[in-house]
């Protein structure tokens, strides 16, 4: 696999009230990823850039919500989105490296 694919899989975490409990309970994060990115691309990515071991990895596509505007309705964009569930006694650290 391309190390360079690694660092494109993983956009952003998705952080929401639902993620951060989950993350509390069950050990899972969520992640947007790349629309084209598989299953065994998330885990590699997720393992290499945060050092721990994923069990699962769950993914699904968000589609775009439509708003209504004065110029008319707009979309915003579709995305993926991925549940990462690490080993237990393991966690991600989203602060670390942030100035």
């Amino acid at each position: 696999m391309n190390p360079d694919r690694l660092y494109n899989v993983l956009r952003e975490p998705h952080i929401s009230e639902k993620v951060s409990v989950m993350g509390e309970r069950s050990n899972q994060y969520a992640f947007k990823v790349a629309p084209d990115a598989t299953k065994f691309e998330i885990k590699r990515a997720v393992e290499t850039i945060f050092e721990v071991s994923v069990e699962n990895v769950t993914t699904l596509n968000v589609k775009g919500k439509i708003k209504r505007t004065l110029r008319g309705p707009s979309r915003s964009k579709n995305w993926k989105k991925a549940y990462v569930r690490v080993a237990e006694g393991q966690e991600i650290d989203f602060t670390e490296g942030a100035s």
